[in-house]
């Protein structure tokens, strides 16, 4: 069952939140009120957070690769990013009130951040694509605080030149929210290796986003969103790149949901008392 949050001030005690075990990945039964709450708490206080989204592509990753499996499960939330994991929940006695994906979540976070003052860095994509995105949001919020922003095609290795100066650049800004747009797993494994060294409050990781954004990549049509079709639109847009993952990973995704369902809810990756 899900607890019934009030809303609190950003300096009160957060009451727990209800997690859903799917392929031994810990998703957040939250909505974007209640995810809004929890960021205002973030910044309000200065408190370091991993917000980070799951979908079905990334709970396959999650079952075949430990690493990325332990790291979502230390983040501070982990939201529902697809109807797939939606179903998931259902198909293991459980559920997910909300959907949340970038593409319709972003105005509203941007909405929250113009009337509250909070400030971005955008990282990822192409050069040019998210200072783009940039522009363009702050077209629709005028007052929004977009501190800088920088192309994901740099050595991400930990000690390279590129990589400090990024996160050099990054800690003298000093944003509320990084908002990291380098695809999974690669945007997570970043996160693993750098979190520690950034000075900024809460990172998100945001997918393929700023591409949406700017217009390098085209939508799927609203009502395919709406109707838990976006998967379908995004692979008609872009076939040769996501067939395997919808294809194949979809349907796996969903076999192997079966099977924890069938032995009994438990994943064979063990439990893990969750913290708020």
């Amino acid at each position: 069952m899900l607890l019934n949050s009030r809303m609190t001030s950003p300096g009160e005690r957060q009451p727990p939140l209800t997690r859903v075990d799917i392929l031994g990945v810990f998703v957040t039964a939250i909505t974007i009120p209640q995810l809004h709450e929890r960021l205002r708490h973030y910044v309000e206080r200065g408190r370091k957070a991993l917000v980070l989204n799951a979908n079905a592509h990334g709970l396959n990753i999650a079952w075949g690769q430990d690493w990325y499996r332990e790291f979502m499960n230390e983040a501070d939330i982990v939201f529902c990013d697809g109807a797939g994991v939606q179903l998931a929940a259902r198909l293991l006695g459980s559920k997910i009130p909300q959907r949340i994906t970038y593409s319709e979540w972003m105005p509203q976070l941007a909405n929250l951040a113009e009337r509250q003052g909070y400030s971005f860095y955008f990282l990822g994509g192409r050069p040019g694509v998210a200072a783009c995105a940039a522009t363009r949001l702050v077209h629709d919020f005028p007052r929004l605080r977009i501190l800088g922003s920088h192309h994901g095609y740099f050595d991400k290795s930990r000690t390279s030149e590129e990589n400090r100066a990024v996160i050099s650049e990054v800690n003298s800004l000093k944003p509320d929210f990084l908002l990291l747009g380098f695809g999974m797993p690669l945007q997570e494994r970043w996160l693993q290796e750098n979190w520690a060294s950034i000075d900024a409050t809460v990172a998100l990781t945001g997918g393929g986003w700023f591409d949406l954004m700017s217009g390098e990549l085209r939508r799927p049509p609203n009502w395919m969103s709406q109707h838990g079709l976006e998967w379908l639109g995004r692979l008609f847009i872009d076939p040769r790149r996501l067939w395997r993952r919808y294809l194949v990973g979809n349907p796996l995704f969903v076999w192997r949901t079966i099977k924890q369902s069938l032995a009994g809810r438990s994943t064979p990756f063990g439990r893990r008392i969750t913290r708020d």
